[in-house]
């Protein structure tokens, strides 16, 4: 027997409808550098509503992809919902890629459309003289630009010349493609991963509950993360649908811009990865600014190091929310917190939980298991690949048969990982990032985090090196805290009580800086590169 319940679709313009209805006058603030505007929800959804009237006017069909290369700016969130409000597909291609990147996925999509902020046109322009089959370019700003339609033209003429419809066009279904990410490509070339409507609007709601990120109406919203990065992890839709107050911080937001934005606008909650809340860190230490009291952060996109953690608690009273998610999940599976028969715990128990992955969202069903497929011990140390599925976990790549990425229903992620008889999963790495010494393995996180314990190192990356003898090594690289400057044997020290010997770095590099990937974690890749030819001391 069916249910008896109406067939309501869940499709993305319904958020923003929402903001706007309910809570028109809560604010969205952007930022370009230190230039601060704002306006009402109810003024984004009367824009976003008229933009998506004119994409058919424009050429934009419905499955179209439309993409953007823009910051985090009201312009962008705008696009977020007129373009599934039209039924095309918002394509959010990363600008910090190179040209042949970019280019390659603008061919791969088949996008027919680009809208570009102005300081990011050249570079678009550039990209697309391998892609001469974009007509449609459009300048995210009020000034002309030679060959590009402006936007706020685009938004004026179809207020005037078209009525603005305040729903949701009735024919789109939830099922249909709204949004098109593309993974970082460290491994190889980018994937593209397609989402539904469906699944936009389910983790939505997934990532707003108490044991998501507990999101409402009364908070100050602050997207570190780009919006060109997995949706900046569905936060744009999160305070669409709680009408809470958005804050977008432009283009290259600098440690000092996002500690004073975090400041001076009350921000209660705050996304982005682990290298940024050290940079933070460091700007709040040289230049205290006061928090708000309701102040709390995610740190994602790779695993957070306890020690910033307690940094952030102990000095900042702030706590660091850390979870996991891929661009493959929409992108948020897991998030971490401690329950509530934990409180009484002591500190060092407690930390380890609450630097562990966490729990799986609703829906979400995730298992780690062995070589052969079968299911690790739950205890908390055994390590096997982290697999998952549910209804915003993609089921393929697009275009792309993606066929080793995928067994019997489950996405294999790549990550090893442990689990605890409470369901907390932990990380141990990347398995691209193992380090196979002498046919045993070594994680390459789990000493990453020990190194940045040492109150002298700021950032820790280790890689493996060849080795003739025990085919790879690791390698440790760090950034030493400014005025200091220890041998770097001393910081090996540490390491040797909690690792076994063969564990132990042969080399300590010492660098200026350690390279970012595109979304601004870690590249390992990158310091493998600038590594190479650097062997092992052992022999």
């Amino acid at each position: 027997m069916k249910g008896g319940m109406m067939s309501y679709p869940l499709t993305v313009p319904r958020l923003l409808e929402r903001a706007g209805t309910l809570f028109g006058a809560k604010q969205v603030v952007s930022y370009r550098q230190d230039h601060r505007t704002s306006m009402g929800w109810r003024d984004v959804h009367r824009r976003a509503a008229a933009l998506a009237a004119a994409l058919p006017a424009l050429g934009v069909r419905p499955g179209d992809r439309v993409a953007t290369l823009a910051w985090n700016t009201h312009r962008h969130l705008e696009l977020y919902f007129a373009v599934p409000d039209s039924g095309a597909v918002l394509l959010t291609v990363n600008a910090r890629l190179s040209v042949s990147q970019i280019a390659h996925i603008l061919r791969h999509a088949g996008a027919t459309a680009i809208f570009a902020d102005p300081d990011l046109a050249d570079l678009a322009e550039e990209a697309l003289q391998g892609v001469p089959e974009i007509a449609h370019r459009v300048s995210l700003s009020a000034e002309p630009r030679s060959g590009w339609k402006t936007y706020e033209e685009l938004i004026a003429a179809a207020t005037r010349e078209t009525p603005v419809r305040p729903v949701p066009a009735p024919d789109l279904n939830e099922n249909d493609a709204a949004a098109l990410c593309y993974t970082s490509g460290t491994t190889g070339e980018p994937k593209g991963v397609l989402y539904s409507h469906r699944a936009l609007a389910l983790h939505t709601l997934a990532i707003c509950l108490p044991d998501g990120f507990g999101l409402g109406e009364p908070d100050v919203i602050l997207p570190a993360v780009p919006m060109f990065h997995a949706n900046a992890w569905g936060l744009p839709y999160a305070a669409a649908m709680t009408g809470a107050t958005l804050v977008l911080p432009g283009p290259r937001p600098s440690p000092a811009l996002l500690a004073k934005i975090i400041a001076e606008e009350g921000v209660t909650f705050a996304a982005g990865v682990p290298t940024v809340w050290m940079a933070v860190l460091e700007e709040l230490r040289s230049r205290p600014r006061r928090l708000a009291p309701r102040l709390r952060i995610h740190s994602g996109g790779a695993p957070t190091p306890p020690a910033l953690i307690e940094a952030w608690r102990n000095e900042l009273g702030v706590e660091i929310l850390t979870g996991w998610g891929m661009t493959e999940l929409t992108p948020v599976g897991m998030v971490t917190h401690p329950r509530g028969d934990m409180a009484e715990w002591e500190p060092t128990r407690l930390l380890r939980v609450r630097t562990s992955q966490g729990t799986p969202l609703p829906f979400v069903d995730a298992r780690i298991v062995d070589e052969g497929g079968a299911p690790v011990l739950p205890d908390g140390t055994t390590p096997g690949e982290l697999q998952v599925r549910g209804p915003w976990v993609t089921a393929g790549y697009f275009r792309d048969d993606g066929r080793d990425d995928f067994h019997d229903g489950w996405l294999r992620t790549g990550d090893v990982a442990t689990v605890d008889e409470l369901g907390y999963v932990r990380l141990i790495d990347r398995t691209k990032d193992l380090i196979r010494s002498g046919g045993e393995w070594i994680s390459s996180v789990q000493l990453e985090h020990a190194l940045m314990d040492h109150p002298d190192v700021a950032e820790a990356v280790v890689v493996s090196v060849p080795d003739p003898r025990w085919q790879e090594r690791p390698c440790a690289c760090v950034v030493l805290r400014p005025g200091v400057g220890p041998a770097p044997e001393e910081l090996l020290e540490p390491l040797t009580s909690r690792f076994p010997k063969w564990w132990i770095p042969d080399r300590v590099v010492v660098m200026d800086a350690i390279p970012r990937t595109s979304t601004g974690k870690f590249d390992k890749k990158a310091v493998r590169e600038r590594l190479r030819g650097v062997g092992s001391d052992s022999g």
